[in-house]
């Protein structure tokens, strides 16, 4: 693959994402359930990270982590080294441990979003946001509501690299 075939697949992989992006930011924001809104953004780069693999999973994860910590309330600039190593994390797993599929990238999203939570609750602690009881009434919420936006992000990431493979002539 050339440079220029580099260029033109990331472009479109972050042309792909902006539809996401632009869900989560503009439409699922203005109506929580359970009080919570989904992060699409990081199971987004889970996602192109089991499609990928490592080295492009850790690539988009520190692209997509730039952009969370600039719409994420409250952005520290830890998203964009988690997402980092998120999805080096989730495009190894997918290259040597699980399959490249709606499974392993259920699995990929599920670990990735309990270790951000995790990371937020034990944030909240360390910082007195709150008690635990009161952190984990919105972090469990939040993350399993977010596990549900697998379902329709797969299908729009493995379809978005199709096209790319068969518009690169792959």
């Amino acid at each position: 693959m050339t440079r220029q075939d580099h260029v033109r697949k990331w472009t479109i992989y972050a042309l792909a994402l902006l539809p996401v992006w632009w869900l989560e930011v503009y439409v699922l924001n203005r109506f929580p359930v359970l009080g919570v809104v989904p992060m699409l953004l990081p199971v987004a780069a889970v996602t192109v990270a089991v499609l990928e693999g490592t080295v492009a999973g850790a690539g988009f994860g520190l692209g997509v982590g730039i952009l969370c910590d600039a719409v994420y309330y409250g952005g520290w600039g830890g998203m964009t080294l988690g997402l980092c190593l998120l999805g080096w994390g989730a495009g190894a797993a997918a290259q040597y441990a699980l399959r490249r599929n709606f499974g392993g990238s259920l699995l990929c999203a599920a670990a990735a979003l309990a270790v951000i939570a995790a990371a937020r609750v034990v944030s909240g602690l360390f910082t007195g946001l709150a008690h635990l009881p009161a952190l984990l009434e919105v972090a469990v919420p939040e993350l399993l509501w977010s596990l549900c936006f697998v379902c329709p992000l797969y299908p729009w990431f493995f379809w978005v690299r199709r096209r790319i493979h068969k518009f690169l002539r792959l």
